[in-house]
């Protein structure tokens, strides 16, 4: 298992982009559209081993400083060994929805931080 992504909920995307890729020198790697709801940006540097994901909910929700923490995500080739695992714990989890192309599944860790495990497409 590998880190792959942290993710926060930012206020305005431009502003965002000019900071991490003006000033932090981060490259914008993918960038995914979720409808009306929200805009993914995947940002990495030119090694692309760990990425940045700054999500932009269009609903103009304001945050507390301290909140925008979205999770931890960490990748595996595999995961239905994972979910076995899970399951044994007896921890309570979420799959990804069947329509989407991503397979993961989301726990908490013993703080309530959420972690994103996503298998790795083939």
């Amino acid at each position: 298992m590998k880190l792959y992504h942290t993710m926060i909920r930012i206020r305005d995307l431009q502003r965002s982009l000019e900071f991490y890729q003006g000033f932090l020198g981060l490259e914008e790697v993918r960038r995914h559209e979720i409808g009306e709801e929200a805009t993914l940006v995947f940002l990495s540097d030119h090694e692309r081993n760990y990425f940045l994901e700054l999500t932009w909910n269009k609903d103009g929700r304001d945050y507390v400083l301290g909140d925008q923490f979205g999770h931890l995500a960490f990748l595996v080739e595999d995961l239905e060994p994972i979910i076995r695992k899970i399951e044994e714990q007896g921890w309570t989890f979420r799959r990804s929805r069947p329509e989407l192309s991503s397979k993961y599944v989301f726990i908490q860790d013993p703080d309530g931080y959420d972690i994103e495990i996503l298998e790795a497409r083939s």
